[in-house]
């Protein structure tokens, strides 16, 4: 089957690395327009560039912190002012960020509800207008398998995220009658920076540290980011037409819960 993106136009948060440069790069190889929104304008760059090279599709990247509500708008105008409309959104900004609970500070809770639920919010509610106008539009909110089934010192991102796939569900619902589909994809252990810094970190060798961290998935690996970005690419295109208001677990079969 071939996917193609053709005249649309996306807009990808966390995007200059791991998950989000994957899916960032399937879509312009699939013919969208992409801008990129990330915190840091080096490995922006650095990721716009690489795509361009690979692909003849638009692509530009807008240096904003997700978190800030300024920020949202900005990068919100700056990627219509370069693409001149946005047909996708894929809320892919945040962190694995876990804590004890009695270690779990108003201030850590609130900074990761502000960048993974409201940056999600802000962003979607922006671009929420022109989808329902041209009744055509896609919405990705990439969580992981904690919001689903939360283990025991997960908070806060599994909070957040669990909060993520409620506002999952309710988009969809209210984007039904305007062909406006919403999903969620819930990430696994796969290959990303996350693991990389965090080999770094402990010291271990980092094919060591993921042949470690595979042994309880059920598929005996890690994923691959090009493996998300192939589900995403399939899930924002026409040819995943009645797909909507669905959690889906991308995860080797880790997750306890369906």
């Amino acid at each position: 089957m071939d996917i193609s993106l053709s005249g649309r136009s996306a807009i990808i948060t966390g995007a200059s690395k791991g998950l989000g440069l994957a899916m960032a790069t399937q879509f312009a190889s699939s013919g969208a327009d992409v801008a990129l929104v990330a915190r840091g304008r080096e490995a922006l760059d650095e990721a716009v560039a690489g795509i361009r090279a690979k692909a003849q599709a638009k692509v530009v990247g807008v240096a904003a912190d997700m978190s800030k509500a300024d920020d949202v708008k900005r990068a919100y105008d700056e990627a219509m002012r370069a693409l001149g409309k946005l047909d996708i959104v894929v809320n892919n900004a945040g962190t694995s960020r876990t804590s004890a609970f009695e270690a779990l500070t108003d201030e850590v809770m609130q900074q990761d509800l502000d960048l993974k639920l409201f940056g999600a919010i802000r962003l979607t509610r922006l671009v929420w207008p022109q989808l329902k106008e041209r009744r055509w539009g896609r919405i990705i909110n990439v969580l992981n398998i904690g919001a689903k089934a939360p283990r025991a010192g997960s908070a806060p991102t599994s909070i957040s995220r669990a909060a993520g796939m409620a506002l999952t569900k309710a988009l969809a619902g209210e984007g039904a009658p305007h062909n406006i589909l919403v999903n969620a994809m819930l990430v696994g252990l796969i290959e990303s920076d996350q693991h990389v810094q965090r080999a770094k970190r402990t010291g271990v060798a980092l094919d060591d540290y993921i042949k470690n961290a595979a042994k309880n998935i059920p598929l005996g690996r890690m994923g691959k980011p090009e493996e998300f970005a192939a589900m995403a690419c399939l899930l924002v295109s026409d040819a995943c037409g009645f797909v909507s208001g669905t959690a889906i677990n991308v995860d080797g079969g880790a997750s306890p819960v369906v």
